[in-house]
């Protein structure tokens, strides 16, 4: 039996992490995608001590860079068709001190290069590569998407960004669905063992964080990969172009 191949960008840490690893114990052979090759290296290290056997494979690359992804896109085709891709990198970038129009418009643009562009950019160029039919893909947006904000350090252009991607997600669903590709997003809440959700965020912030679910914890990144690994498999074929949260009903179902 041919080994299926899924494809996680930011892998390396946190809830990419967790999702190349729950792909890997799945079967999967992961190309694990991100900006540093040390990083990438130890979590693919990692997965094949806990899996057993080259599990994963690192792929570097800047996903705001169109020669950068190409590049990317061309290693991970000779790896074979993609199964399941899973646009997971995203950064809340720190609103600027400086109020001004133009300091306030870069931050926009990172933060719109790094939560929404770099999804399209590796969609765009693996989408001769997916499988048809049966190919999955998946979205990792954020309940910020849904109810604004994303704490103290942001400006709205984070959760702008995430909500983007919603949009662009449906149309996918409604492009690739009669080539038999899913396509659905997951709109994760407050994950605490995360980047997103790392230094300098309060024991205040993290308290409230809790005390707004309906069942009283944090989110892991397991949590988060659990319902990757459901939508990837064969039981998930009749579900596409949806958001599902996954926020401990911290944001009700809309």
């Amino acid at each position: 039996m041919v080994q299926q191949l899924a494809v996680v960008s930011g892998g390396g840490t946190g809830i990419g992490k967790a999702i190349a690893r729950e792909l890997a114990a799945g079967g999967y052979r992961v190309a694990v995608v991100g900006r540093r090759t040390e990083v990438l290296e130890r979590a693919c290290e990692e997965i094949a001590r806990t899996v057993g056997g080259p599990a994963a494979v690192p792929v570097t690359a800047d996903l705001t860079d169109p020669a950068r992804v190409a590049a990317a896109a061309r290693t991970i085709a000779a790896l074979g068709p993609v199964d399941v891709l899973v646009n997971n990198a995203g950064a809340v970038i720190t609103p600027p001190a400086d109020q001004s129009l133009d300091a306030l418009a870069e931050a926009w643009r990172r933060d719109l290069d790094t939560n929404l562009l770099g999804a399209v950019l590796l969609t765009t160029a693996l989408s001769g590569e997916l499988r048809r039919p049966g190919g999955r893909l998946i979205v990792i947006s954020s309940a910020a998407a849904q109810r604004g904000g994303a704490g103290p350090h942001s400006a709205g252009s984070y959760a702008a960004a995430k909500a983007a991607l919603h949009g662009w997600a449906f149309g996918l669903a409604r492009q690739l669905g009669p080539d038999g590709i899913t396509v659905n997003v997951l709109a994760p809440g407050y994950v605490a063992d995360s980047e997103i959700f790392g230094a300098g965020w309060t024991p205040e912030f993290h308290a409230g964080k809790v005390a707004d679910t309906l069942v009283g914890r944090a989110g892991t990144p397991d949590d988060v990969a659990a319902a990757v690994a459901y939508l990837a498999s064969p039981a998930a074929g009749y579900v596409t172009g949806q958001v599902i949260g996954i926020n401990g009903g911290a944001v009700l179902g809309r």
